[in-house]
């Protein structure tokens, strides 16, 4: 798969996983850097920011669920983490935590690699598939989305998103009042022809939370039953 190269931060306590994983990543085209836990995964990361992290949820000490919340702390770096096959309530709360993707193990070195490309291909070029190529910003009130310089503001306040988050956002503005399902987002805002559709739901929940005077009566992006989500411009008549 061609991709464009980058760092790649591998946080695996287990070494035959790490190594698996480093050999695809590394033969994909990314420079690729190995830890075994969490301290030393936010000190490398301080010390060479990577494109992306690769982080596995059970770690010795520091476990990935905090890792996670800690890096969000320093800079919206993309993070996919390694979960146990099943560990629903750990993909839950990582996605929570600001996790833009998962994959389940045992898992297939060629998914994860295919996954670091479609999260990085997001990450580089977050507005290219939402916008049609607009660059210009966008409003629904007192939000307002500036496309090309990638910010957020709420009545003049910025808001904080992550990458995700931004592409959702603006992939609804774009299409305003009209509804697609959690797999249609799945696919136009992350790339997946497969995967999880609480990805959707728990991105959904979580921008809600930024942007909605009332999360749990939103005004902006609303819920059709049995259908999927809608954005609602304020100022529509």
């Amino acid at each position: 798969m061609i991709n464009e190269g980058g760092r790649i931060l591998v946080v695996e306590d287990d070494p035959l996983v790490s190594e698996v994983v480093d050999r695809y990543l590394t033969r994909a085209g990314f420079t690729v850097d190995v830890v075994d836990n969490g301290l030393a995964a936010l000190d490398q990361a301080q010390r060479n920011c990577p494109d992306l992290v690769v982080l596995d949820i059970m770690l010795p000490g520091l476990d990935g669920l905090e890792v996670c919340r800690l890096l969000r702390t320093q800079a919206p770096i993309p993070v996919i983490m390694l979960t146990a096959l099943g560990e629903e309530s750990d993909r839950v709360m990582g996605l929570e935590l600001g996790a833009d993707d998962y994959v389940a193990k045992p898992f297939s070195p060629r998914e994860l690699t295919a996954r670091v490309n479609s999260v990085l291909r997001r990450a580089r070029t977050p507005v290219a598939f939402a916008g049609e190529g607009i660059r210009g910003p966008l409003s629904s009130g007192d939000l307002k989305v500036d496309v090309g310089a990638h910010e957020v503001s709420l009545a003049g306040e910025r808001v904080m998103l992550t990458t995700r988050e931004f592409d959702l956002l603006v992939w609804l503005m774009v299409h305003p009042r009209q509804v697609f399902t959690r797999e249609e987002l799945l696919e136009k805002v992350w790339g997946f022809t497969y995967g999880d559709r609480s990805t959707v739901t728990v991105h959904v929940r979580r921008l809600r939370q930024k942007i909605e005077a009332r999360p749990e009566e939103p005004a902006r992006i609303k819920t059709v039953w049995g259908v999927g989500y809608r954005f609602d411009p304020e100022d529509a008549a």
